[in-house]
């Protein structure tokens, strides 16, 4: 008798085949064939690939927030850089993860809880409920652009994508145009560190024009 195919089972099997093949390769006929199913069976779950996609991002939400650290941040700038950081390694986990995240919507309230305390912990910073969101969202949209761009260079650990070589860019350019030639090593390589100082800013930003002693 046939195993009955779940929702989790499509999940994981999809999550599983992202770091094989990549957002574009993952179809709903590959899953399908790996899960050894024919294909209307994954319709049955999932209507379309964006459904999938959206249940994906769930699941990668759900692990992240599995494995954050109990500690509470000591001041609200660490708790937002914390949760950017504890986001760019989730989406760092899959090839495309950035992808799948953006555009994404979560299935369920599994989000919810986190959520609701980091907002709760920077209103009793200071914040009022709509500024916290709205700072919030501004590092959450710098960690998945800047995620975007670093698995564009890095699909993976230990990968780099052609065409992302600093020396050859340099040649392409050329030397009439000098410091655009220059500058290919702070652009495309040492994303921990780019991202560390880019999170540094924003954060900075936030405090400056956001935050409780900001001055309008």
């Amino acid at each position: 008798m046939a195993t009955r195919l779940d929702r989790t089972q499509v999940v994981d099997t999809a999550l599983r085949l992202l770091n094989e093949v990549g957002l574009e390769g993952l179809t709903l006929r590959r899953i399908a064939k790996e899960l050894n199913v024919q294909a209307p069976a994954l319709y049955w779950h999932f209507k379309n690939k964006q459904a999938l996609l959206d249940e994906m991002a769930t699941a990668m939400y759900r692990e992240m927030a599995a494995g954050e650290a109990a500690a509470p941040a000591a001041t609200w700038q660490e708790r937002v850089a914390d949760a950017q950081r504890a986001l760019r390694g989730a989406l760092l986990r899959y090839r495309d993860g950035a992808k799948v995240f953006s555009g994404s919507h979560f299935t369920d309230a599994s989000h919810a809880p986190g959520q609701n305390e980091h907002l709760r912990a920077l209103v009793a910073a200071g914040f009022t409920p709509g500024t916290a969101a709205r700072a919030s969202f501004i590092a959450y949209a710098f960690t998945l652009g800047f995620v975007i761009e670093e698995q564009a260079v890095q699909p993976m650990p230990g990968e780099r994508a052609e065409g992302y070589d600093v020396q050859e860019r340099a040649k392409l350019i050329g030397e009439e145009y000098a410091l655009a030639a220059e500058v290919g090593a702070d652009l495309f390589t040492d994303y921990e560190a780019r991202f560390e100082e880019g999170l540094r800013a924003i954060v900075a930003g936030i405090e400056a024009t956001m935050g409780p002693d900001a001055r309008s």
